[in-house]
């Protein structure tokens, strides 16, 4: 088998491919082939060396890698629900850069119906994520209004279906004028050439009931000013804080953007009468009950075809530092597949 290798943090020259044995299913395991392998900024942050959880459950060398689709290969004793031959998809925490992988069963998933691999390692990470912090931290209100920062990326896509599906008018702010028809928000602010924030103020005069921010500093302030009363703020990502297309951080803006991030008052925000909440869903997996349930939700959509999986752009496997190279430009939309 093969499988990506990073043995220290890095650039997209520390992206090895290597060969080992096809592992054997332990026990409540299941062995899959992988097909198709998603590709998340999370990814390119364990390979720089800034991803808390890689450091904590893994270290170096590290495989990364959170979603993947396939075909299962064999099972380890107790798997009850699962065969060889079985098309299926499975989130991992690591190692899913790789052309064969084992995945305890309570982490893997039948493929839908009608669905190709692609789409499969498309769906778990961003979902998932969406899903944790759109009902289970924000709890929205019909016809309350959700502003999705990065709305034509991965998690945003699927934030902008998730609130929809609640009912919500969304805002869907993007980041250049191509990646305006990628977002199927009910309003669109592209802030390459709108300024973002006299926008939102014409949209919600009296600010957003939840806004979504992956971003970091470069909009966590005002995120937060415009909030309505009752207003919730949901920090899952600080992307902004990496410069785009170097491949490894510039620690002078890491570290003046650390500075300049906004720390947030219980008693300001108490009467300010807002709240901000933040959260990685890779420390959830000691919660797979959770994960379970909300995997079981979204299935259910999926099958009354009420969501959809992004739209997709596949790269070889051979060539993950150009899907990592392509995610960390910005200029991607939904979600990059990696075939082996």
């Amino acid at each position: 088998m093969k499988k990506i290798l990073v043995n220290g943090p890095g650039s997209y020259n520390k992206l090895k491919i290597r060969t080992s044995e096809i592992p054997i299913p332990a026990s409540g395991e299941v062995l899959i082939e992988n097909r198709a392998i998603g590709v998340n900024f999370a990814d390119c942050c364990v390979r720089m060396g800034v991803y808390a959880s890689a450091k904590k459950y893994v270290g170096w060398p590290i495989t990364p890698g959170f979603e993947v689709a396939g075909v299962v290969q064999a099972v380890g004793s107790n798997v009850r629900n699962f065969s060889p031959g079985q098309k299926v998809m499975a989130l991992t925490r690591f190692g899913g850069y790789a052309t064969h992988l084992t995945v305890p069963e309570n982490q893997v998933f039948p493929l839908p119906e009608g669905w190709d691999f692609s789409q499969g390692a498309a769906f778990p990470t961003i979902f998932l994520t969406a899903y944790y912090g759109l009902f289970e931290l924000a709890h929205p209100h019909p016809e309350q209004t959700i502003l999705v920062h990065s709305a034509a990326g991965g998690v945003g896509s699927a934030l902008v279906q998730l609130g929809q599906l609640a009912g919500c008018p969304v805002i869907g702010v993007v980041g250049s004028s191509h990646k305006v028809k990628e977002t199927e928000a009910n309003f669109i602010i592209d802030k390459s050439t709108q300024d973002l924030w006299k926008e939102v103020e014409k949209i919600c005069p009296q600010g957003c009931d939840v806004i979504l921010d992956a971003n970091g500093v470069e909009t966590l302030r005002e995120s937060y000013r415009h909030l309505s009363p009752g207003g919730k703020l949901v920090v899952y990502g600080f992307h902004t804080m990496l410069s785009k297309n170097r491949g490894t951080p510039n620690w002078f803006k890491v570290i003046w953007d650390y500075l300049r991030t906004p720390r947030f008052n219980p008693l300001n925000m108490t009467s300010d009468n807002h709240s901000v909440m933040a959260f990685n869903l890779s420390f959830l997996f000691e919660r797979n009950e959770r994960l379970q349930n909300a995997m079981k939700i979204l299935m259910g959509w999926v099958a009354e075809e009420k969501i959809k999986p992004p739209k997709i752009t596949t790269v070889p496997f051979d060539e993950v530092a150009e899907a990592h190279r392509l995610l960390e430009t910005g200029q991607s939309t939904g979600k990059i597949v990696l075939i082996p």
